[in-house]
This record gives structure tokens, sequence and C-alpha cells, in this order.
């Protein structure tokens, strides 16, 4: 065996393990009985040391060595640029691992659960008393987290690394700045543009599960390597190889979230389904994960927002909408619903023009608890401060506020921007997609979105971790990352809609 297939044996096994503990937290998410928590912690927590201790061992690191002895042996081979970049990121991702305290590993398992746990119940009590504890027991551990890996960045920079790699503040800052000033301008004209609205409508929960099944058929979905199930918060998850699960909810009275949390989360799923070679070499090695979390939600958004919320597919859809009972007279009623374009106070719900606001606050707000000194007990009327001010709502309780995402409770902190930053990411790729093959709605209005499908497996899938986001954008695009094609698609949407 050489030094390569060693290494790759056990990263195999370390997957394996990894598995498990994403296996246990799908189950949490989707249909473990609440008083199994506490146990379902101590599995997590004992997981979570076992995948430290084989991701930080001297075996681990001596696997690592031999393979970069044999690699640097081996320069013509024909596969040595990619051998060699698996080598950087396991290095990388090794010197972190090992600047860990085991307890701390395990204190954060732990802290995981419960918080899950606890925001749970803080959520349905609308309480953010009840959350508080955990969420300061959280913003304590990834603060320790952050000192360990004594990186030469900031805590939040350092806590963003794993979603976002190379990121950091200060670049950040200057592709947000232009979304800061004209996003509440694009807003403000929303509200005052003459617009025709919907009267309140639902559908019953069986028929939003209908009409989520056939979208995903007719995206060449595959129940052999896919399932879907309901949990408190959207999310796609990959299990294995071949099995990929989403999960998405109804919320009473808005018929249409459903709909789109499953197109927003298949399309989380075609990415992991595109990444390279999923059933062979690299599922364990690094270039088979994704790029980053911009990357992956720029896929999500492609496929909620460029495809289903486009007008092309409203005129295709609006008869079947209407058939399960929507009270829609044409298709640019279904259009209309499908884009709202009025500030509300929650994320998932919000339309294109307001969610990079509400991905803003979240973003100030959680590095200020993490470097600015916000207070855990503050957090609810800062939020609710902020969203008065740059939405002009504030939330009635804890649950339409600080409670709505389940990312904090898990000390996903960095994560946010990821969101923003894949909004951008999907204009400049969609830009690129249509000077190369048509524009996206193009192919909705044929009735055919395997094009759309087939360019992106061939442009943005197969990169895995070959190069951080920027980069992808540059290489595809031919020019750096920027808010401008986002700024002008949301300038086009918002001039048709207010034409109708």
């Amino acid at each position: 065996m050489t030094a390569w297939d060693a290494l790759g044996g056990y990263l195999r096994e370390t997957q394996i393990v990894g598995s498990i503990q994403s296996t246990l937290y799908w189950d949490q998410n989707t249909c473990m009985p609440r008083a199994g928590a506490a146990w379902r912690g101590e599995q997590l927590t004992l997981l979570a040391r076992q995948l430290h201790s084989r991701q930080s061992a001297n075996e681990y690191a001596d696997l690592i060595a031999a393979a970069r002895q044999e690699w640097s042996e081996h320069a013509s081979a024909p596969d040595h640029a990619e051998r060699g970049r698996n080598l950087d990121l396991l290095e990388q991702d090794l010197g972190r691992q090992q600047a860990l305290d085991p307890a701390l590993v395990a204190a954060l398992a732990t802290a995981k659960s419960e918080g899950y746990n606890r925001w749970q119940q803080a959520r349905q009590a609308s309480d953010f008393q009840l959350f508080a504890p955990a969420l300061q027991t959280m913003v304590d551990l990834r603060k320790e987290q952050a000192r360990q890996f004594n990186e030469p960045r900031s805590c939040w920079e350092t806590l963003a690394q794993p979603f976002e790699p190379d990121l950091s503040l200060a670049r950040l800052n200057e592709v947000f700045a232009p979304l800061r000033q004209q996003l509440p301008e694009l807003v403000a004209r929303s509200t005052t543009a003459p617009r025709p609205r919907m009267a309140n409508w639902d559908l019953p929960d069986s028929e939003q599960k209908l009409l989520c099944h056939e979208l995903l058929s007719s995206w060449g979905r595959s129940d052999t390597i896919s399932a879907v199930a309901r949990s408190p918060h959207p999310f796609s998850i990959t299990l294995g190889p071949s099995d990929y699960r989403i999960t998405t909810r109804v919320v009473s009275g808005q018929p249409l979230s459903c709909f789109l949390a499953t197109a927003h989360e298949w399309g989380h799923s075609l990415y992991e389904q595109g990444l390279p070679d999923q059933s062979h070499q690299w599922f364990a090695w690094p270039l088979g994960q994704a790029t980053s979390m911009a990357v992956h939600e720029s896929q999500s958004l492609f496929w909620e927002n460029r495809v289903a919320r486009s007008r092309a597919f409203s005129q295709a859809w609006w008869s079947r909408f209407r058939e399960v009972g929507a009270p829609l007279g044409c298709a640019e009623d279904l259009w209309t619903a499908m884009n709202p374009l009025a500030p509300g106070l929650n994320r998932v719900e919000a339309d294109e023009l307001s969610y990079g606001l509400h991905i803003l606050i979240r973003t100030d707000l959680e590095i200020a608890l993490l470097e600015q000194g916000l207070a855990v007990e503050d957090l609810p009327s800062e939020w609710n401060r902020r969203y008065r001010e740059s939405l002009g709502v504030t939330p009635d309780n804890d649950a339409e506020g600080c409670l709505q995402d389940v990312h904090w409770s898990e000390g996903l902190f960095g994560y946010f921007p990821s969101y923003l930053l894949g909004h951008l990411i999907s204009a400049q790729l969609s830009e690129a997609m249509t000077a190369e093959i048509g524009s996206p709605e193009e192919h909705v209005a044929a009735g055919d979105v395997t094009p759309l499908l087939a360019w992106l497996r061939e442009h943005v899938h197969p990169l895995g971790r070959a190069m951080n986001a920027e980069q992808l954008v540059q290489r595809i695009s031919g020019r750096p990352l920027d808010s401008a094609p986002f700024l002008t698609y949301l300038e086009g949407k918002l001039a048709a809609l207010s034409a109708l």
C-alpha cells in the first residue's frame, strides 16, 4: 500500500464517523422526541471526541507527512497538483485540530446539543431568557476556541474561516459597503411602488407537500439517493456518497414558504451531488468538499430566486397552483406572490430586496457579541432596535425576533455573511451563464432546466476546495467579486414588478 492509499483509508474511516454524527444530527432535527435530547447530547459529545482524536492524532500527522514525502517524489504524476492541494488543506486542518484542547471539543459538542434543545424550547415559548444561558456558554466557548487557534485574525474572522476560507473583516466590509447604502433605498422604493397586492390565502399541508414533490421531480430528484423530511428550520445535509437529505417546513398563512424552502434546500443538495467524484476517490478528501458556504448558498439561491421566483416559472406553474386551491387569476398573481417585495421580520421568508438587510443585522450583532462587548442579555433589545431602524418593522415577541434562527444555538458564528455573499456570487455566476448559454429565465420558459444544471456541473460544482470563493468567481466571471451584478439584478426585478 502506498502512503497515499494509507492516508486515504484513514480519511475514509474518519468520514464514516463524521457521517454517523451527521445522521444523529438529522434525526435530532427531524423526528427525535424532545426527551431524548440529553442522551443525544452524550452521543454527539462522544463522537466529537472521537473525531477530534482522529483528526489530531500523531498517527494521522505521520500519514500526512508520509504522503507529502511520496508526493514530492512523484512530480510527474497526472494528478500531482490535485494531490498537493489536498495535502495543503489536510495540513492546515491538522494544525487547527492539534491546537484545540480535547476538553474544549467535548464541551462544544455538549453545548451545541444543549443549545439546540434550549433554542427549540425558547422559540416555542417565545422567551429569550430560556435560551440566554446556553447562548452565553456558546459565546464563551467559541471565544476560547478562537484563542486556542491563535491565528493572526480577530475572533470573529477566526471562527468564520471554516465557512469562508481566507475571509477578512476588511474585505467583507468592502464588499458589503454598497449594499449597506443601496439596499435601504431599494426597499424604500419597493414599499411605495404601485404593484398589485394579493389577498391573504393559504394551502393545506397535503397540497403544499404535493407541489414540492412535483417541483423536485421536475428538477430531477431521485428518491434512491435523496430523502425529504420536516424540521423546525430547513436545511440540507449529506450523509454519504449516495445519501442526500433535505428538510423543509410548512408555515401557516404562508403558502409559498414550503415551496421556496424546498427549492432552496434542493439547490444545496444539487451542489453536494455535483462535487468531485462523490462516490469514489475524493469523497473523503478536501477536494470533494464544498468550496465555501457562500458558494454553497449561491447554488441554493440560484434555484430559489433565479428559477423558482422567475416570471417564466410562474407562467409555467400558476395553473397548477390554482388547481390545488390557490386563488390565482393569472401568472402575474403567482409571480407577485413569489416576490412580495415588502420588508418583514423573518429572514427565511424575506424577499430578495430586504434579505440582505436581515443578514447585515445578524452579521453586525454576532461581531458585537464576540468582539465589541454586546451582552447576551441585551441581544433582544438590540435586535429589535436594528430592525426598526433598517427595515421599519419591530418584532412583537422573541420568536419573531432574535430566536428565529437556529445558527447561534450551535455556535455557527461567521456563517450568516455567507448568505449575502451567496447572493452576490449567484448574480455574478448568472451573468457568466447568460453570456454562454442564455439566461436562466430563457431555459425556464422553454421548460427545460437541464442546461442550467449542466452549466453549473461543468463550471462550479467540480471545483470543490481547489480554490476559495473569490478565486472561483474570478475564474468563472473573469473579474473580482463585487455587488454591482446583484444590485443591477434587483433594480431590474423591482422595475418589472412595479410595471405590472
